[in-house]
């Protein structure tokens, strides 16, 4: 009985410092481009637990109306760069996603998604699925969301 007791305490006396180290890394919520409109919003841009990124769904919105532009080569690369921009706020670079969802209402649209969406990233690609939507909000085409893990590469 007694060396049962040892070992336990042993092995509490192990685990209290990963148990701290947990304690310190507690989420940390980001919002890439705090606004009194953003702060409405019931969401973050991004969630940071440990090493890991979970960028929130992201749409490709023309910053002077709020609204997609008419054309579809524009709203890929605006909602690439407000992708990219949560990702870089939070310290990851596009390089450190390992997964990626892209949402399109229009699926005719894949070619020209991917002829932008290569040019984010550095030798390997994240996986990624490319799902086929009835609509989005605001009547985008596009809706992209993300994983990232600091060191993956």
């Amino acid at each position: 009985m007694r060396m049962n007791t040892r070992l336990m305490m042993a092995a509490l006396g192990m685990l209290a410092p990963l148990a701290l180290a947990a304690a310190d890394s507690s989420p940390r919520y980001i919002v890439a481009e705090p606004s009194a409109t953003r702060a409405q919003l019931p969401f973050s841009d991004a969630v940071l637990a440990g090493n890991t990124l979970y960028v929130a769904g992201t749409l490709g919105l023309d910053p002077k109306t709020s609204q997609p532009p008419d054309d579809s080569a524009s709203e890929i690369r605006l909602v690439m760069e407000a992708f990219r921009h949560s990702v870089e706020a939070a310290g990851f670079k596009m390089d450190d996603l390992v997964s990626v969802q892209v949402y399109c209402t229009d699926l005719g649209l894949y070619g020209a998604f991917n002829d932008i969406y290569r040019s984010y990233f550095h030798g390997h690609f994240p996986a990624r699925a490319f799902v086929g939507v009835d609509k989005l909000l605001r009547g985008a085409h596009f809706e992209v969301m993300g994983v990232a893990v600091k060191g993956a590469h």
